[in-house]
């Protein structure tokens, strides 16, 4: 059987390394939009976390299979469609993932100085299409709406000594830019309660003991909550816990003379009601917040609007309230509401040998093994598909020999793995020269240009 998985970030890689390795004879061929693989491992996970990105060995020997081919600069839905693919494989999964921002749908939000955390997130990390953000930093105080770990990374770049970030794979651009921040406290604001917030404890511990700032939680906001978290699950117990610890902590002396260190803090039940315009109405110089109260209890809790307001001044605000998934091709359903495509572990509504997984499958939550474990759910379900027969894999399919006769016609150059590894060598050599781990090359011309197409 030749299975197709359009996207190559962890769901798409995923399902292909457990198709590959339960089924001895499937071929696997993985299209991706960008020269280079990867996906949010390279583009979405923060640079100061080498760490996480461990899993592009895993992904890399998957990549290097004999039945397994990468298939880069090809956009699925423009290059080739949907149904073109259908044609060429026995079995098609979508493993796109979600290259859009939920909007905050309030006055004020395409003033100069507000950003989508996505946006800000793949300036420093890269991403080619935001290789040319620049973001305003000149102001001395930064919001960021969203209680995430996306919201805490942003919060910790901005924050971080510059000599921690230098030894990163950040990109060079951002680095400079960053070097003349003039960003010294960073809200990170959110609708609801202390017990709703999205961020896991080791982000929230690793921002905690961030060197040269220190936290500002004020501790009326955890008031009785001690009780209120005993029988709660055990990771939103110590959570909590950490957050009563830090507020109730007394804050450092800070020497005579000391230059004002930098701060960040948590502010909860606000909600975003407008971007305030600088005088000459050209950028933003605050937000207006509506103070809510909580009707019910736990994750459901929602914030109520009580009336009452608070302004804040800001010049740099940050939307980190998620992500969204995008319709790929008219061929395929989707629920615009929800931003998934409509399924069933897996298995497309109505459409036969049709397959999604990750964030296009189950909307954009979740780190790396959330991830793992859905693409492995689908993976098993075309498995399972192949051996009950609902695949018919008795017409013999061409997979990429079709793609690549019909792409060649629409004057698309796919870049295969092996040229993926030479951009990769170059980008290691010029982190080298730099004492980085790499210096990421953010121009998919460029990238073109190394591999000689």
């Amino acid at each position: 059987p030749r299975v197709c998985v359009v996207g190559s970030g962890p769901a798409g890689f995923y399902t292909a390394q457990h198709i590959l390795k339960h089924h001895g004879g499937a071929l696997v061929d993985i299209y991706e939009k960008l020269p280079i693989p990867f996906g949010l491992v390279r583009f979405g996970v923060a640079p100061d976390h080498p760490e996480v990105k461990n899993v592009i060995n895993t992904f890399t020997q998957t990549a290097r299979s004999e039945r397994c081919a990468y298939h880069g600069n090809v956009t699925v839905g423009r290059d080739v469609t949907v149904p073109e693919l259908q044609q060429a494989y026995h079995a098609v999964v979508l493993s796109y993932g979600a290259e859009d921002n939920r909007v905050l749908g309030i006055p004020g939000e395409n003033l100069p100085g507000v950003y989508s955390a996505r946006a800000f997130v793949g300036w420093y990390n890269g991403l080619p299409e935001n290789r040319d953000l620049k973001p305003d930093l000149s102001s001395e105080t930064a919001l960021i709406l969203g209680h995430g770990n996306v919201a805490l990374d942003i919060a910790r770049i901005l924050l971080s000594p510059l000599q921690l970030l230098r030894k990163t794979d950040i990109t060079d651009s951002s680095l400079a830019a960053l070097a003349c921040s003039k960003v010294k406290r960073v809200w990170l604001v959110g609708r609801r309660g202390p017990l709703q917030v999205a961020f896991t404890i080791k982000e929230l511990r690793e921002m905690i003991n961030l060197p040269g700032a220190r936290a500002v939680l004020d501790p009326a906001d955890f008031t009785g909550l001690e009780n209120a978290v005993k029988d709660a699950p055990r990771p939103r117990k110590r959570l909590t816990e950490l957050m009563i610890r830090t507020a109730l902590e007394k804050p450092v002396e800070v020497q005579a003379g000391a230059a004002a260190p930098r701060a960040w803090g948590l502010k909860f039940q606000r909600s975003p009601q407008e971007v305030l315009p600088s005088a000459d109405g050209r950028r933003a110089r605050g937000i207006r917040m509506a103070l809510t109260r909580l009707e019910g209890s736990g994750d459901s809790a929602k914030a109520i609007p009580t009336g009452d307001v608070e302004e804040l001044e800001c010049g740099l605000v940050l939307s980190s309230i998620g992500y969204r998934s995008l319709p790929l091709d008219p061929a395929v359903p989707f629920d615009s509401q929800r931003g998934v495509i409509p399924n069933s572990s897996g298995r497309v509504e109505g459409v036969p040998g049709l397959y999604c997984s990750g964030w296009v499958k189950r909307g954009p939550t979740g780190v790396i093994i959330t991830t793992m474990n859905d693409s492995f759910d689908t993976a098993q379900s075309v498995l399972e598909d192949l051996q009950g027969g609902v695949l018919d894999i008795s017409p013999s399919r061409e997979g990429f020999g079709v793609v690549e006769s019909i792409l060649r016609s629409r004057g698309v150059r796919p870049v295969s793995f092996s040229d993926w590894e030479k951009i990769d060598a170059a980008e290691v050599a010029r982190g080298k020269a730099a004492g980085k781990p790499r210096e990421k090359i953010v121009d998919p011309a460029e990238m073109l240009q190394i591999i000689g197409h």
